[in-house]
């Protein structure tokens, strides 16, 4: 069992079950196992998932389209943001 995903706990073969269940994009599978949702939001697991998809799919890697990116839900001050 090869763990993917560190922050989710999602292995390889729980993404490549989903991908022969239908779920064809990187956004796909975050959407349905949380693969690049946890802290790293993806920098440890990203290019490991579109691999795999590319591998599974049969197409060049260069035709995966990376997650979209959400801002942090967490505000904060605009004075953390001012170098002081």
């Amino acid at each position: 069992m090869k763990i993917i995903c560190r922050c989710e706990d999602v292995t390889e073969e729980e993404i490549i079950e989903k991908i022969h269940e239908g779920y064809h994009s990187m956004d796909d599978l975050k959407r349905i196992i949380r693969v690049t949702m946890g802290l790293c939001q993806g920098k440890g697991c990203r290019k490991h998932i579109a691999k795999i998809l590319a591998r599974e799919l049969g197409i060049p890697i260069e035709q995966i389209v990376q997650p979209t990116y959400r801002p942090p839900t967490k505000p904060i001050p605009i004075s953390a943001t001012v170098n002081k």
